[in-house]
């Protein structure tokens, strides 16, 4: 299907002066950010990547509308129908959602934060958005940027995550038994009591991460694994890392090309 160009932004603004009926409009990419749409007809627009930061849109109709991509931080969409929308990698941090239809809408990797508020008929969880105690166990995030996502708490048992970007994630308390790291990017990351018992963690780049209180029993790769500048080590974990056979320990990070051995003795134990 071939789209319509893209609406521009000074003709939307009158439309919302008069009508707010944007229905099946080509938005994408507009900034759109405080815009008050409460009430606005946006029944099948598409909005990727638009940026609805702060936008008001109480009780508007979004119905088969199109947002991938789009930024809806401490957007108030209370009331609205947002049924079978796409979702998918939306910003949802601080957004209102309480009284929102979201029958059949698509949220996989849509971002929330604590201060999302959701419907309360609404299992969030299991959505397939990513969050603080999101059910995410078993997900193909094979690559995903989830770069400084809070994943508090999450369910992340036997998650795909190799080659995923976690730089600076809070994964503080997340449950990653099984789950495979390999060639994660951690760097920065808060693993503060986190599980990861069984998990593969071949070439993982743990660099700079807080691993305090976390379990790493019966890992099953480590070779080439980045442990550099890690702090929250303890003499158990690296006797864990060191029963590994040599090869594996003098294996080089493909990325930061150091090896396992040798990056244990920058970190700072406990």
């Amino acid at each position: 299907m071939i789209l319509a160009p893209v609406y521009p932004l000074e003709k939307v603004l009158e439309i919302v002066k008069k009508n707010k009926d944007l229905a099946r409009l080509n938005l994408q990419n507009l900034d759109l950010a405080a815009v008050d749409l409460a009430g606005a007809n946006l029944l099948g627009s598409n909005l990727i990547g638009a940026n609805l930061e702060g936008a008001n849109l109480v009780g508007a109709v979004l119905d088969n509308s199109d947002l991938r991509r789009a930024c809806l931080k401490n957007a108030n969409l209370e009331g609205a129908s947002l049924k079978n929308c796409l979702l998918q990698r939306a910003r949802l941090e601080g957004c209102n959602l309480s009284g929102v239809d979201l029958t059949g809408a698509k949220l996989d990797l849509a971002y929330y934060s604590p201060d999302t508020k959701w419907d309360s008929g609404f299992d969030y969880k299991k959505s397939g958005a990513v969050g603080p105690g999101a059910s995410l166990s078993g997900a193909f995030l094979n690559t995903a940027n989830l770069r400084g996502v809070d994943l508090t708490g999450a369910n992340l048992r036997g998650a795909y995550l190799s080659g995923a970007d976690l730089t600076g994630a809070n994964l503080t308390r997340a449950a990653l038994s099984g789950a495979n790291l390999k060639y994660a990017f951690l760097t920065g990351a808060d693993l503060t009591d986190a599980v990861l018992v069984g998990a593969e963690l071949e070439g993982a780049d743990f660099r700079a991460t807080n691993l305090s209180g976390a379990n790493f029993d019966n890992i099953k790769s480590i070779a080439g694994a980045d442990f550099s500048y890690a702090y929250g080590m303890t003499e158990r974990l690296r006797s864990i890392i060191c029963s590994f056979p040599p090869h594996q320990l003098t294996r080089w990070n493909t990325y930061t090309r150091n090896n396992t051995k040798d990056s244990l003795n920058t970190c700072y134990y406990i």
